[in-house]
């Protein structure tokens, strides 16, 4: 069978391409275990994204029924599983705190546009080409950068006024609150991202995530521990999908939110083709990137109108859909069709999750974030270790698009210089 080499420059669905290809009971039973098994993966994470990411629950979970389910419907990998990342936690945090969630949504709906125009310009193959040190920098910095946003909620940490959303004032603001720990949510919290690692040593497919969070929720409700859940913070999630409407919208408000849609738009492009490219390599299989491309943008524009948060490609997800087996993108579909079903059947449950655990599900998120092995590898290379620390250091006491743009330009720096030495050798 063909690897899709050939085709990566359609503009065609990959499940276009799998209908016309033939598309039996077989597969779609695997499809159907692969999807499931991932909702229940997607289940805690994209409530825990969503709290840190300043907003309620259910939007998380709108993005992955939503947003999931058109990346899969539309795009250009067999595998991809869209939805909420850890990676804009930071960007949509740092969104809301500014404009609202109002703001946010039309954040969202313009970067989709961006990435739409993005894969219609035939522009996906510039993207995968960011020098993988500037990759590892930016990543590692968001990882440290998505930690230091769960201390306060790990702990029970009481602060004065709003939390900072900068690094280091963040990290002095939760330095002074140390004294108001609660322990009973420092326990949870620590408790379920132990569980999480424990799981995955002895039984790596088990749904570590969701075990733990269960775990915890249970735990708390039984005992009766002082710690804040969903329902304390939240009032629950709504049984259903909103009807979609259309954000306010402004010539004024578009001209300040151009910088975040820039960011969003640069973030969701390289995740999504950086999963898009790890579920290559696992399967033998080519995307077609400018396809995935169109499919994230349309994905983004209907999440915004439903009120979910920015989609993009998921890794672990993405990563967790091929391992349990699944053969087509409508795995990935079916697995947003079981995360609905979740908020119309059993939506109350989610009231009972400490925030502690999701902020533990998190901790776990980061650590598998951050390319740790790469790191120290190119440390070892003085021009790769200059880009890496300038694009890691910028992303954290300043953003991810300041990171990206002084790495990419470091290395197209460093990359002229070799050139021009080699000419002078010759």
């Amino acid at each position: 069978m063909p690897d899709g080499s050939a085709t990566t420059h359609l503009y065609r669905p990959k499940l276009a391409t799998i209908l016309a290809e033939g598309y039996g009971a077989g597969q779609f039973r695997a499809d159907a275990l692969a999807g499931l098994t991932v909702a229940i993966v997607a289940l805690p994470l994209s409530m825990a994204i969503a709290v840190a990411s300043g907003v309620s629950p259910e939007r998380g979970l709108y993005t992955s029924i939503i947003g999931g389910f058109l990346v899969s419907a539309l795009g250009g990998s067999r595998f991809q599983i869209g939805g909420p990342a850890g990676a804009f936690i930071v960007l949509v945090a740092a969104t809301v705190a500014q404009f609202g969630v109002q703001g946010l949504l039309v954040t969202v709906l313009m970067s989709g546009l961006l990435l739409l125009l993005l894969g219609v310009l035939r522009l996906g193959s510039l993207i995968r080409h960011i020098p993988h040190a500037v990759t590892v920098g930016f990543t590692c910095g968001i990882a440290v950068t998505i930690l230091a946003s769960q201390l306060k909620d790990l702990g029970g940490l009481t602060i004065q006024g709003a939390e900072p959303g900068p690094f280091f004032p963040k990290l002095a603001v939760l330095l002074h609150a140390v004294p108001t720990l609660n322990p009973a949510a420092a326990s949870v919290g620590l408790a379920a991202a132990a569980l999480i690692f424990l799981l995955r040593w002895l039984r790596p497919n088990w749904p570590g995530m969701l075990i733990a969070v269960v775990s915890a929720a249970v735990t708390a409700a039984l005992l009766h521990l002082p710690v804040e859940t969903i329902g304390s913070r939240f009032g629950g999630l709504p049984h259903g999908l909103p009807l979609p409407h259309w954000p306010q919208i402004t010539p004024h408000l578009l001209w300040q939110l151009l910088p975040s849609a820039f960011s969003f738009t640069l973030l969701g492009g390289v995740e999504s083709l950086l999963s898009a490219k790890v579920a290559d390599s696992m399967t033998g299989r080519k995307h077609r990137s400018n396809m995935e491309l169109v499919a994230q943008g349309i994905a983004n524009m209907a999440s915004a109108l439903f009120g979910g948060i920015s989609v993009t490609g998921t890794i672990a997800r993405t990563a967790t859909n091929i391992r349990a087996g699944a053969r087509s993108p409508v795995a990935g579909m079916l697995h947003s069709l079981f995360l609905l079903l979740f908020i119309l059947v059993a939506a109350q449950l989610a009231s009972f999750v400490p925030l502690a655990a999701l902020a533990g599900v998190l901790v776990v998120v980061c650590w598998n974030m951050a390319e740790k092995k790469e790191f120290w590898r190119l440390l070892g290379y003085s021009r790769e270790m200059i880009v890496l620390l300038a694009t890691f250091g910028l992303t954290l006491v300043k953003d991810l698009t300041y990171g990206i743009v002084m790495g990419c330009a470091l290395a197209a720096l460093f990359a002229l210089l070799k050139r021009a030495v080699a000419e002078e050798g010759e």
